[in-house]
C-alpha cells in the first residue's frame, strides 16, 4: 500500500530514470509532502534500478553522481553531456534521484558512465546519502554566479567524507563560466579550494559545453586506469591529463 498522502504517485522508471511524481496541483503546498515515503528507500538503489535493463555492452561500468546546491545547473550539466543541447528557460529542481547513461571510448575500452543526477534541496540529503556508497566518481558542482553555492562545498566534502567510499574520485566544478559578467567567485579561490582538498578543478559551462566532455572523459579515464592498472605502475595523472587536453584546446579555465 502507497503512503497515506494521496499526492505522491510511486516513483515511475523511464527511460531519464527516477523521479517521484508531485501530483498536488498548483496551488497543492509542496513543502508539506517534498519527502520520500519511507516504503521506496530499501528497494531504490542503483543496482536494483538497472539490472537488466540492457544498456549495451560495455567493458567498463562506473557510476558518477553529481553533488551540490540546488540551482547550480546540475541537470543541464549532464544534458549538455548525454545530449550535446542546451534547454533554455525554467526549469523545476529535481526531485529525489534521477540518472542518464552514456558509453564512451577510453583508449579503444568502451566505458559505461551511469550518471546520478540528484536534488541539492535539504530535505532530500536523507536519500541522496543512500547513493554515495554505490559511486565511485562524484563531480561536485558550485555556480560562480552564487558565492553561497561556492561556501557551501565545504559542508557536500564533508557529507562526501561520511558517506561516500573511502577512494571515491572527486572533480570541483565552477558551473556558468558563460555568464562572467555576473560572477561572484573568483577562479582562482575554486582553484585554491581545490588544492586544499587535493581534488581536480575546472570552471565549466553547461550553456556552451566548455569543458562538460573534458570533465566526465578526465572521470572517465582515472576510472579505467584504476580498474585495469597494474599496481606497479605509474598512476594516472589526472592533473596532469585536464591540463594538457585544455592546453590543446586553448581553453584556459584550469588553475
Amino acid at each position: 500500500m502507497g503512503p497515506k498522502d494521496s499526492r505522491w504517485d510511486r516513483p515511475s522508471m523511464g527511460s531519464a530514470g527516477l523521479l517521484w511524481r508531485w501530483a498536488g496541483g498548483p496551488g497543492a503546498n509542496q513543502s508539506e509532502g517534498l519527502r520520500a515515503p519511507r516504503w521506496a528507500l530499501p528497494a531504490v538503489t542503483p543496482a536494483a534500478l538497472t539490472r537488466g535493463l540492457g544498456w549495451g555492452f560495455a567493458e567498463r561500468d562506473f557510476q558518477v553522481m553529481l553533488l551540490g546546491d540546488s540551482g547550480v545547473g546540475k541537470t543541464c550539466f549532464l544534458l549538455q553531456f548525454k545530449d550535446g543541447a542546451f534547454l533554455s528557460g525554467t526549469f523545476i529542481a529535481t526531485v529525489g534521484i534521477d540518472f542518464r547513461n552514456k558509453v564512451v571510448a577510453v583508449d579503444g575500452v568502451k566505458v559505461k558512465l551511469q550518471i546520478w543526477d540528484t536534488a541539492g534541496q535539504e530535505r532530500f540529503r536523507s536519500v541522496t546519502h543512500a547513493y554515495y556508497r554505490d559511486a565511485q566518481a562524484l563531480l561536485l558542482l558550485y555556480d560562480i554566479t552564487s558565492k553561497m553555492s561556492f561556501d557551501n562545498i565545504r559542508a557536500w566534502l564533508t557529507e562526501i567524507h561520511e558517506y561516500a567510499q573511502k577512494d571515491v574520485v572527486i572533480m570541483l566544478l565552477g558551473n556558468k563560466a558563460d555568464v562572467s559578467s555576473e560572477r561572484m567567485v573568483r577562479t582562482e579561490d575554486g582553484a585554491s579550494l581545490a588544492r586544499e582538498y587535493g581534488v581536480p578543478f575546472m570552471e565549466t559551462s553547461a550553456k556552451t559545453g566548455m569543458n562538460v566532455e573534458l570533465a566526465f572523459l578526465a572521470i572517465a579515464r582515472e576510472l579505467k586506469q584504476r580498474a585495469v592498472q597494474p599496481p606497479d605502475e605509474p598512476r594516472f595523472q589526472i592533473h596532469d591529463y585536464i591540463e594538457a587536453q585544455q592546453k590543446r584546446s586553448g581553453c584556459c579555465a584550469f588553475i
